[in-house]
């Protein structure tokens, strides 16, 4: 597949690194050589100096020989330009990096593809999405949802007082329809789990559920559930201000800018919720704004490492629940080792989504997760496919792959050797990078 990415910010560069591992041939358009020069020395891609709003240039990438065009610059016009450029210069298919929630509207879906982009994506909104998302599920450090609440995958870090530490699968105690692990991360190694494996303490264990057995997989992770009523947002970025726009109005916020200027905008944008002029990585006026008071920390400026310390300084004051911006990935581990609650990173959702193009319609949902070499992908079984042709134990499934759950007429079940997947089912399925492309063979 050829791919072109115009722009090589934050996201452009990460989607160029992850897919020239992949072996797909990957064109990256930017306007700085010094950038191109940087990734052209350590990844397999080729790079073009060029505007995506330029014929010349996108004719230079070849533009009507691609399978997938994306423009992900900083700026919104130029990627709708360079998206409708692309269409007609004959690119099969166009994605384009917005910042207006009004281009989202479903309404506005066919007014775009006519224009010749198939498909917007608004990082920043996706990201204040799921430090909402965070906030409702307190004692989880990641939480996905699939049609609706019918199957749920989340990811809790067990400590000593979990029911499931030190139990090896084969002993059947894991063996039941409540709940199943697919996953289990330890330190740098993602796990997926054989008869003589076991969960450790320390271990970041994956589990999909349904939504009414939620309450049996904390139990069982030793978990308590805290409500937050007040909640401390460090950083007026945009995701800090999407943030506190979608937080319930039953939650008390206090938003933390050190930007004076910055702070009259972010007042005007959310309801006029409480806005202090101040860096939040000074302790004495955390105190002084009742940090020791909050359930929750929320650190969303655009340094990651400013978003680590000040985590590591809310929970000084007894904070339970923190969640970082980390755009960093060296340094996901770094702050999963710290207790950090829940990391927020706009480049693997933006990587999420365009893994949905890269594949076949089959998929319906494919999510990137922090700090693993792993991947959670939702199929929709097609009449005929190879995984409705027998039993999930007898279909030689690689090593590398983990069904998880399957959803059959709105309602979530748990994958067992015994099941036998059914033409329309959407199954949830678990696979460490390189099982990815395994994975659809099982779907054609």
């Amino acid at each position: 597949m050829k791919i072109i990415i115009a722009g090589a910010g934050e996201v452009g560069t990460h989607l160029a690194k992850l897919l020239s591992l992949e072996n797909q041939e990957i064109v990256l358009l930017d306007e700085n050589q010094k950038k191109l020069d940087l990734l052209a020395a350590n990844y397999d891609l080729l790079p073009i100096v060029g505007s995506p709003a330029s014929l010349h240039d996108l004719n230079e990438c070849n533009v009507a020989k691609s399978d997938l065009f994306i423009a992900v610059t900083p700026s919104e016009s130029i990627n709708i330009t360079a998206c409708m450029l692309a269409t007609n210069l004959g690119a099969k298919v166009t994605l384009a990096r917005i910042d207006n929630l009004e281009y989202l509207l479903p309404k506005n879906k066919d007014f775009f593809k006519k224009m010749g982009i198939d498909a917007l994506i608004y990082p920043e909104m996706l990201a204040a999405k799921e430090v909402v998302e965070a906030l409702k599920n307190s004692w989880q450090r990641a939480h996905i949802s699939f049609d609706g609440d019918a199957l749920e995958l989340v990811c809790v870090k067990v400590r000593s007082n979990a029911l499931i530490l030190n139990k090896q699968f084969q002993t059947g105690f894991l063996d039941h329809a409540r709940f199943r692990v697919v996953a289990i991360q330890r330190k740098s190694e993602t796990i997926i789990p054989k008869g003589s494996d076991q969960i450790l303490e320390g271990d970041m264990v994956y589990i999909i559920s349904t939504h009414d057995e939620l309450d049996f997989v904390r139990e069982e992770c030793g978990k308590i559930n805290r409500p937050i009523k007040n909640v401390m947002i460090m950083g007026g970025s945009r995701i800090g201000i999407k943030s506190a726009q979608y937080i319930s109005d039953k939650i008390n916020v206090k938003i933390l800018e050190k930007n004076y200027d910055k702070c009259l905008e972010i007042s005007e944008k959310t309801n006029n919720k409480l806005v202090i002029n101040g860096d939040g990585r000074d302790l004495e006026l955390l105190k002084e704004e009742g940090m020791q008071d909050m359930d929750a920390f929320v650190a969303l400026t655009g340094n990651s490492e400013a978003n680590i310390l000040a985590c590591l300084a809310a929970k000084r004051f007894g904070v339970t629940r923190t969640i970082a911006e980390i755009e960093n990935l060296d340094y996901i581990p770094l702050a999963q080792s710290f207790d950090i609650g829940a990391i927020i990173n706009k480049k693997l959702i933006a990587a999420s989504y365009i893994y949905q193009l890269m594949l076949d319609k089959k998929v319906q949902n494919v999510r990137c997760l922090p700090s693993s070499d792993a991947k959670i992908v939702e199929f929709v079984v097609k009449e005929g496919s190879k995984v409705t042709k027998s039993r999930l134990r007898d279909l030689h499934l690689p090593a590398d792959i983990n069904f998880g759950g399957y959803i059959r007429n709105e309602k979530g079940y748990i994958c067992s050797g015994n099941t036998v997947i059914q033409p329309d089912d959407h199954v949830i399925v678990f696979c460490l990078d390189e099982g990815l492309h395994k994975v659809e063979r099982f779907f054609k």
